[in-house]
């Protein structure tokens, strides 16, 4: 499910940054830090990129959360994104991030990756006042990760309940992605063994892991992206879960681009970035 990452390299120049170990300088000062640990495995890190002038009260966080099907990708997937990020978001922090992969049969199977995500927001957010950022966070997932930011985004109030949530093409219903594949690009032998089961079988994790099962009337304003032609992650998902916070009365909006896979480029890219800003300005004042 790494498609996304792999085809907008080809559209945007991948920045380069160098490692740094420096310690937090004034908030006057811009500064990035690469591969900060927020636990012992070797693929706990996130990187850091804060900008001058920040402080409490005002800077907001985007918290990028890459994908790769739960068992593949990296926090580098997202380094294209960065300069364009900083570009349209002017004074806004963010964090990228890692998470550990899942190796079958039986290692880091999920909920691995959800508790990961969790663990390093509340390793930021014990850091919030060194790192000079606000209570306004933002979270941006693709794929699997965008499945990762919906379910932390409404399943936990704690140790933060993010403003915002960018989708891009994250599974909502876990037990729908086994019984009813969009493809046969679909391994369902990989989500049963990500999930120790199947529906039948281990209903719990699979209901515990479905982001559709815990949206409520506080949930966070959701932006979802989705390609109409999508073989491993089906549009109806998308539409289940906007139909739903719409019953809520969450703010959302879903942007289905027809014809386009599980990633796209060109225009239609451009467009989407051009709704990201739209809606996080709209929604994270």
């Amino acid at each position: 499910m790494r498609n996304l990452l792999i085809v907008f390299c080809t559209l945007i120049l991948i920045s380069s940054c160098s490692k740094s170990e420096d310690p937090i300088r004034p908030a006057e000062t811009a500064l990035t830090q690469i591969n900060v640990n927020y636990g012992n495995d070797a693929l706990q890190k996130f990187d850091l990129y804060l900008p001058a002038n920040r402080n409490t009260a005002a800077t907001r966080l985007i918290i990028l959360i890459h994908g790769g099907g739960w068992n593949e990708g990296d926090k580098t997937d997202f380094n294209p994104f960065i300069d364009t990020l900083k570009t349209r978001f002017p004074g806004w922090a963010f964090a990228n991030i890692n998470y550990r992969l899942a190796t079958f049969p039986a290692i880091n199977i999920f909920p691995t990756q959800e508790n990961d995500v969790k663990s390093c927001l509340e390793y930021i957010y014990s850091k919030r006042n060194e790192y000079a950022i606000s209570d306004k966070w933002v979270l941006l997932g693709a794929s699997a990760g965008g499945h990762l930011s919906l379910l932390q985004g409404y399943k936990y109030d704690m140790p933060i309940k993010p403003k915002a949530i960018v989708n891009f093409f994250g599974p909502c219903d876990m037990a729908d992605m086994y019984n009813h594949p969009a493809s046969a690009f679909v391994d369902t032998s990989m989500i049963r063994q990500l999930m120790s089961g199947t529906p039948v079988t281990n209903p719990v994790l699979y209901q515990q892991s479905s982001p559709l099962n815990f949206v409520n009337a506080q949930s966070p304003a959701t932006l979802t992206l989705q390609g109409g032609a999508d073989p491993l992650v089906p549009a109806y998902q998308q539409e289940t879960l906007h139909n739903k916070l719409n019953s809520f009365n969450v703010p959302n909006q879903l942007k289905i681009y027809p014809g386009e896979s599980h990633g796209w480029v060109g225009a239609n890219l451009v467009n989407s970035f051009d709704l990201i800003q739209q809606f996080l300005n709209q929604y994270v004042p």
